[in-house]
């Protein structure tokens, strides 16, 4: 199919493309606690992650992402979920999002903030991302077996963040 039919026109929605990525080691996580100086999530709990370049598919994006974020490598990523975050503008976020299995390393500095290794028990008192409270439930709950979900994140009339989750 030439490009000319892939049906892009301006009038369409368009996604720029991210990872997020969660690696378990046992019965942890390893989270990245925003700098206290970032713009978005300063201080806040997340995953590792960042856009995919122009000509990386989502698979190395996230290899590469998590390997310039925490220095670890890791053969074991599997796609866990999609997410379409509709920011009531013509571009809106398509996030890939992975787990992995530690495999050994060295955790290197981020830039990003502070790199750790938080208890499944410990999760929900720490100050997360707020979809994490959603997702990363869900996330720790999977298995390579499980399909993938499929979410979409909107903004209500008050800019308050709402997540839902396809029943799959």
């Amino acid at each position: 199919m030439p490009v000319s039919d892939q049906g892009v026109t301006q009038d369409r929605y368009t996604l720029i493309p991210r990872t997020l990525i969660f690696i378990t080691r046992g019965e942890s996580v390893l989270l990245l606690k925003g700098a206290p100086d970032k713009r978005i999530w300063a201080n806040y709990y997340n995953g590792v992650g960042g856009h995919i370049e122009r000509g990386e598919d989502v698979l190395s994006a996230a290899r590469r992402e998590l390997m310039e974020e925490t220095g670890l490598k890791t053969n074991d990523l599997w796609l866990c979920g999609t997410v379409i975050i509709d920011t009531q503008q013509s571009l809106g976020i398509g996030l890939y999002v992975f787990r992995g299995k530690y495999e050994g390393g060295s955790l290197k500095p981020s830039p990003e903030g502070k790199l750790e290794w938080v208890s499944f028990g410990d999760i929900a008192q720490k100050p997360l991302v707020e979809d994490l409270y959603i997702i990363l439930p869900k996330v720790l709950g999977m298995d390579k077996t499980h399909p993938p979900f499929a979410a979409r994140y909107f903004y209500d009339g008050d800019e308050k963040l709402v997540v839902t989750v396809a029943k799959g």
